[in-house]
């Protein structure tokens, strides 16, 4: 009760500054003006990502890369008042990320810019509020500058806004570093070092009670420290707190608990500042890779970049959730924010749900890599970009590793005179921030001549792709730490299956022309494991190998997901990447299933393709499983048993095509574990619906991700049916994005409609604010409609 009369003393509020934005899409002379007439201009909440609103054209300058979505300026203005009572407190307005080059104004008066899209920041708006009046804030937004990224970034106010009000004398941005120097399952030692700003021009005394309190509410340490903060200034207080018998934050059960650090101002409350963190210990081992609270854990791990798919750049919590989710069923513990800063509800769900992850900072340094990129902002930006990245991110106990870049054209430098300066300086940014985790760096230059790894600035040296000297680390890098920052690069659309599936394409990039196989020209490519990127290699290739040696700690695949831009080994009509082990909608591609077999413990069997064939054909039929052995029958007739010949295989059968019904039984140690059905359809007949909840927030920001597919009369799936279907809504709900995973669709994401690719497609169902129920429904030609039933409620 003290405690939370404490909070309710305090000045500190945070608010969500989201809602009622003015927007407009173009360059507009004075709209940074407090008079400027904005009421034409569309009204809207963040996050807002405008690129994805747009049409797909070879024409956008950002290109295939970029998504082939159009860029541009944007202008974003917001009216809010401030009570009279603030006019003696500080009001800041934080940004969690902008793309990109955004500059700010308060009732006219410019506040700053920031050129990196991904970094978060803020600004000062005190000096210039009215108090007794009206307030405009004015963002512009500059994506024009074409091609500036190598895959797709979204345009605008894509993460969230709050208004943070605080009094003179109050904890500074991110000013909490919680360390656990010692942890074990009989105590813990805490560190907690808290930076206060004192913002009159009076020296201040102060008293700093922080608590620790485990996740049910309960006060587990306390301590108290008096100290003075010069006036204008700030002051670091270090603290120790030792908490018995602590529930250590594991991928099995990701503890959290709470530091709440309290700030008195002689009998007067100034602040209260809550920072979340775990205690965790662990290791990297040379010999034996990574250890977490002793255990040895392999690092399983993918690359994701910031896209949600349909949703475009526009940060949406739920979102970001089902990816993991997803990436979870596979077997994946870990994930590399490829390659920048990730939105803050990334770590907040990966500290809840017990992940590991590689927190990258670059694409980037001093050499380009496209002609507007980061390059041009490095000089005047990349200490503050880094710095802030580490102080916003520290307290994390998802975040195991700091990335200082990916692939940098530095590393091709054959001296020390460029690439070594730049990584020492930049692990020396870190290290000062935080000492904690390891730093490394994504390299593709596996060379031992490389002049990042002779920096001596890695404590992980971090290697793309060149598994075929995967064998050699230890020998050409004796006593070096070793992590797979990047693997695979296999290739693949959803439901596609060229025969025979023996037969394996290593494909150049686009821009490299009449070298090796050509890629198909339907835009499509296999789902079996025989297609990848010239630099890469098959997932069973690299997965093989990673599982083999101890000494490598973790591997990130590239990619989890299918991400919009970059369409190796294509260019236009392809809009979106083959990479992902899921594709862009979030449906499994079939090599998905080959990790679900190798990390994954619980009974499992995947068997493919599909069984709508031509007479006379000779298919080849897959099956991916944890077990030893499977048997395949076709129509009840045996048709063999196939032994895995090693953990990480695929089973395979060369069938001459009969409709009827693949039946494969998957047998460990001589006992059935799992059985699994693939059966001819016949015409479709149904539309079905399935939702991933039926029951969400009416918050006005959940989702509700509804699969779209056909059924014949029997109800069996027409896995390679593609009707058009048309889709309305009813009650406070409303369709925010439709996709099917194809890779060269250049329907909207934004529409009413969605054709289905190899029997599947999406539909994102966004509630309103009202509890109650929405239903969709579906419609295509020759088939009765469907609907599904979405209840918003005040609870899920």
């Amino acid at each position: 009760m003290i405690a939370l009369l404490f909070v309710l003393l305090v000045q500190r509020q945070k608010v969500s500054f989201d809602h009622a934005w003015r927007f407009h899409l173009g360059d507009v002379a004075g709209a940074q003006e407090l008079a400027f007439a904005d009421s034409g201009w569309r009204t809207l909440d963040l996050p807002h990502d405008w690129s994805i609103e747009g049409e797909f054209s070879e024409q956008n300058l950002a290109g295939v890369g970029g998504g082939a979505l159009p860029g541009g300026v944007g202008w974003y203005r917001k009216r809010f008042a401030v009570p009279a009572a603030d006019s003696g407190k500080l009001i800041f307005v934080e940004f969690d990320g902008v793309y990109r080059n955004s500059e700010v104004w308060i009732n006219g008066q410019y506040l700053g810019k920031r050129p990196y899209g991904y970094s978060s920041f803020r600004c000062d708006l005190t000096p210039h509020l009215h108090y007794r009046g009206r307030n405009v804030i004015a963002v512009r937004v500059d994506n024009s500058q074409q091609p500036n990224s190598r895959w797709y970034s979204g345009s605008g106010i894509y993460r969230h806004v709050r208004l943070v009000t605080t009094g003179p004398v109050h904890v500074d941005q991110w000013g909490t570093y919680v360390t656990t120097p010692t942890a074990s399952a009989d105590s813990a030692r805490v560190t907690i070092r808290t930076t206060i700003r004192n913002a009159r021009p009076a020296e201040q005394a102060i008293a700093l009670r922080t608590a620790m309190y485990d996740s049910a509410g309960q006060a587990v340490a306390v301590v108290s420290t008096t100290g003075r903060v010069p006036g204008d200034s700030v002051t670091e207080i270090a603290q120790d707190l030792t908490i018995a018998r602590p529930a250590l934050w594991s991928l099995e059960r990701p503890y959290l608990y709470r530091a709440v650090a309290r700030v008195m101002c002689g009998n007067r409350a100034c602040d209260a500042y809550t920072t979340p963190f775990g205690l965790r210990s662990f290791v990297f081992r040379a010999d034996s890779g990574f250890f977490l609270n002793g255990r040895r854990v392999k690092i399983r791990g993918v690359c994701l970049h910031h896209d949600l798919g349909a949703l475009g750049a526009a940060v949406n919590t739920r979102a970001i959730e089902r990816q993991l989710e997803i990436m979870r069923a596979m077997g994946v513990n870990a994930i590399r924010t490829s390659h920048n800063p990730p939105a803050p509800e990334l770590l907040e769900l990966t500290d809840r749900m017990g992940f590991i992850v590689l927190d990258e900072a670059f694409d980037m340094w001093k050499k380009e890599k496209t002609k507007h990129d980061y390059h041009l902002d490095w000089d005047a930006w990349h200490v503050r970009d880094l710095s802030d990245m580490v102080r916003r991110d520290r307290n994390h106990p998802s975040v195991f590793m700091w990335s200082i870049g990916n692939e940098v054209m530095e590393q091709w430098t054959n001296d020390d005179s460029t690439a070594a300066p730049i990584a020492r300086e930049l692990a020396g940014i870190v290290r000062a921030l935080d000492s904690t985790r390891p730093i490394t760096q994504a390299a593709n230059n596996g060379s031992p001549q490389n002049p990042v790894f002779h920096a001596g600035a890695l404590d992980l040296l971090g290697h793309n792709y060149h598994h075929e000297v995967w064998a050699d680390f230890p020998a050409q890098y004796p006593g070096a730490k070793f992590i797979i920052t990047e693997a695979m690069s296999a290739l693949n659309s959803r439901g596609v299956y060229e025969q025979p599936s023996d037969s394996v394409a290593s494909y150049e990039t686009p821009y490299v022309k009449n070298h090796g196989p050509q890629p198909n020209k339907d835009y499509r490519l296999s789902s079996y494991d025989n297609r990848k990127a010239f630099w890469g290699s098959l997932h069973e290739e690299s997965l093989r190998l990673f599982e083999r040696y101890p000494f490598l700690s973790g591997m990130f695949i590239w990619q989890g997901i299918d991400y919009l831009g970059e369409p190796t080994p294509y260019e236009w009509p392809a809009r979106s990447s083959y990479f992902g082990v899921v594709d862009l909608a979030g449906f499994p591609k079939d090599p998905f299933y080959l990790y679900q077999s190798v990390w994954t413990d619980a009974p499992m069997l995947h068997l493919f393709p599909h069984w709508n064939w031509k007479p006379g054909d000779t298919v080849d039929v897959w099956a991916y499983t944890n077990a030893d052995e499977v048997e395949l029958f076709l129509n009840g007739a045996s048709l063999g048993v196939k032994r895995k010949p090693e953990p990480v295989s695929h089973v395979m059968w060369r069938v001459a095509y009969v409709p009827g019904t693949l039946r494969a039984i998957a047998r460990k140690a001589g006992r059935v574990t799992v059985t699994a059905e693939v059966k001819t359809a016949g015409t479709p007949a149904r539309i079905a619906l399935a939702p991933d909840r039926s029951r969400i927030r009416a918050d006005g920001d959940d989702l509700s991700f509804i699969t779209v597919t056909v059924q014949d009369s029997a109800g069996v799936p027409v896995l390679n049916a593609e009707p058009l279907i048309r889709l309305r809504i009813r009650g406070d709900a409303r369709i925010v994005g439709v996709d099917n995973g194809d890779q060269i669709s250049h329907t909207s994401f934004q529409a009413n409609a969605v054709r289905l690719f190899n029997g599947k497609a999406l539909v994102i169902v966004r509630a309103g604010t009202r509890p109650g129920t929405a239903t969709l429904t579906a419609e295509a030609d020759g088939l009765p409609p469907a609907t599904v039933t979405i209840r918003p409620n005040s609870r899920p």
